[in-house]
């Protein structure tokens, strides 16, 4: 059987129907983004990791305006399907929805490892709402149910401000911090750092 990784993307999320509309209205877009190839680095996971593991992606519902309640939904169809020993991998938004989830709920299958990929805590320091996805006052049921937890966060990451990090480990205290300098919000092709690390533990 091979060695399961689950990875849950990022997304946007918003308070009111008005905001969402604002945000249509004004963000700039990405041309280059959307007519030209692009590879971001988990799907880049399944040739980085090799053929031992596999790399299950789920699309979740919606992401550009995002609700907790249907990725719960959504992730939730996924369980049956995920092996013992499970590896759950959150960047972004899919980090706090991992960390909310396992917060508020028993997960049916033995965690491996929980990474948490330049997750928000909360909106104190940033320009962004978090709606639905706000994280309960604790977190020591996500320590119960992970026993190793990773926090991957960037100095220079222009969404996440650095100081979630110091606010996960502090929720954490088990959690192993990995803080880097330059890889921004973690949107590259390749992460070979994450795969080291799976491959330590996994």
């Amino acid at each position: 059987m091979k060695k399961q990784i689950v990875a849950i993307h990022g997304g946007d999320t918003f308070e009111t129907y008005e905001e969402w509309m604002e945000y249509l209205k004004t963000k700039p877009l990405n041309f280059e983004r959307i007519s030209t190839p692009q590879q971001y680095w988990k799907t880049w996971l399944r040739e980085g990791l090799g053929e031992e593991y596999e790399v299950v992606l789920p699309e979740m519902p919606n992401k550009q305006n995002a609700k907790y309640a249907e990725w719960k939904i959504w992730f939730e169809t996924t369980i049956p399907f995920l092996n013992e020993e499970v590896l759950l991998i959150g960047h972004s938004l899919g980090g706090i929805f991992l960390a909310k989830y396992l917060a508020e709920h028993t997960f049916p299958k033995k965690i491996r490892a929980l990474f948490l990929v330049a997750a928000p805590f909360d909106h104190a320091d940033a320009d962004y709402s978090l709606a639905d996805f706000v994280l309960p006052s604790s977190l020591n049921k996500v320590m119960e149910q992970a026993n190793t937890i990773f926090l991957y966060h960037s100095e220079n990451d222009p969404i996440v401000p650095f100081a979630d990090l110091e606010k996960y480990a502090e929720a954490l205290p088990t959690a192993v911090r990995r803080a880097f300098k330059d890889l921004g919000h973690f949107n590259t092709p390749e992460f070979p750092e994450i795969v080291k690390e799976i491959k330590n533990i996994y």
